[in-house]
């Protein structure tokens, strides 16, 4: 079976998928266009895919020979399911291994807006140290407060676990279910999604996102949130519309932001919200870390090795298609 791997990733997987056998492809340079990636996609019985490639009716159309897809993440947004079900393709993902990664970033970068990090460490690269000034690029504390938590799946308990654990924050959260276990352990308090904006001092974005959710936080959004909140986003960049964000941020309806996703992504370097004193953007490195790379590039093959074996993906997206 030949297996296509679009990006060089952690060798576990690839050691797990030589030594099953299969005939593994990674290009010398891994940086493809549309169309080479589509030829290579051509050839291949199964794609360990990282990245957001588009996998749509299209591809399908262009690459019957696919049989199995493994992605190198937790969402799936950019795959089409439902064409996926209809040709019978499992679609596998990597959940887990990297919520814990996730959930720093998310806290880190709370930590950082709240206390102006990527301001006041370019003023010192600027050598804009300057004289004591009592009143100059003040931060806010977060010990007591509320932290939001919009999505309270496995990273969202994680980053709430941090939040409680540090800082004592109260823990409020909305989901399409309630998350008995959170309440249990975290005390966290079901709320409809108008009272999650209202009274979060910190709203941490961790839901999976879909179609319905595209710009959900926008300016009305932002209009009913405290005027000392921090916005944080480290699930999609679909999720904000980023210049009704950028108003907030400049109208100081809004306190902060820190975003590890943005839309669009990659953002340009010239975007005016990375001029804001308040604002700290990381560049997706989420999942960055040595521990979690490695335990996507295990699960992935893991996902594959399943399917040629005639089992379920272990870690599936569309586990219906085995009912």
């Amino acid at each position: 079976m030949n297996v296509f791997v679009n990006k060089r990733i952690p060798e576990i997987g690839i050691t797990m998928l030589k030594e099953a056998g299969f005939n593994v492809v990674i290009p010398e340079n891994d940086n493809l266009s549309q169309d080479e990636w589509l030829d290579y996609c051509k050839n291949a019985d199964a794609i360990l895919n990282v990245g957001n490639n588009k996998f749509d009716k299209n591809f399908f159309d262009q690459c019957p020979n696919i049989k199995a897809i493994a992605l190198f993440s937790v969402g799936f947004d950019h795959v089409d399911i439902k064409e996926a079900n209809v040709r019978k393709i499992p679609v596998g993902n990597t959940p887990d291994v990297l919520s814990k990664a996730t959930a720093d970033t998310a806290f880190l970068l709370m930590q950082s807006v709240a206390r102006r990090a990527s301001y006041n460490f370019q003023k010192v690269k600027e050598g804009n140290w300057g004289v004591f000034d009592p009143l100059e690029g003040l931060g806010q504390e977060l010990y007591g407060k509320t932290l939001g938590i919009f999505g309270l799946g496995r990273i969202g308990f994680k980053m709430a676990e941090s939040a409680q654990r540090a800082f004592d924050m109260k823990i409020i959260y909305h989901n399409r279910n309630k998350n008995e276990q959170a309440e249990k352990e975290l005390y966290a308090q079901y709320v409809s999604f108008e009272e999650l904006i209202i009274q979060s001092d910190v709203l941490s974005v961790h839901a999976n996102f879909i179609p319905e959710h595209a710009h959900l936080f926008n300016q009305s959004v932002f209009e009913k949130m405290k005027s000392t909140a921090i916005f944080i986003n480290t699930a999609r960049g679909g999720f904000h519309n980023q210049s009704d964000l950028y108003n907030a941020l400049v109208s100081e309806t809004i306190w902060g932001a820190g975003l590890d996703v943005t839309n669009p992504e990659p953002m340009s370097q010239d975007d005016p919200i990375l001029k804001l004193s308040k604002v700290c953007v990381l560049p997706h490195i989420g999942s960055a870390t040595i521990e979690a790379r490695s335990g996507m590039s295990r699960l992935a093959a893991e996902n594959i090795i399943a399917f040629s074996k005639g089992e379920k993906m272990p870690h599936c997206a569309n586990p219906e298609i085995y009912q």
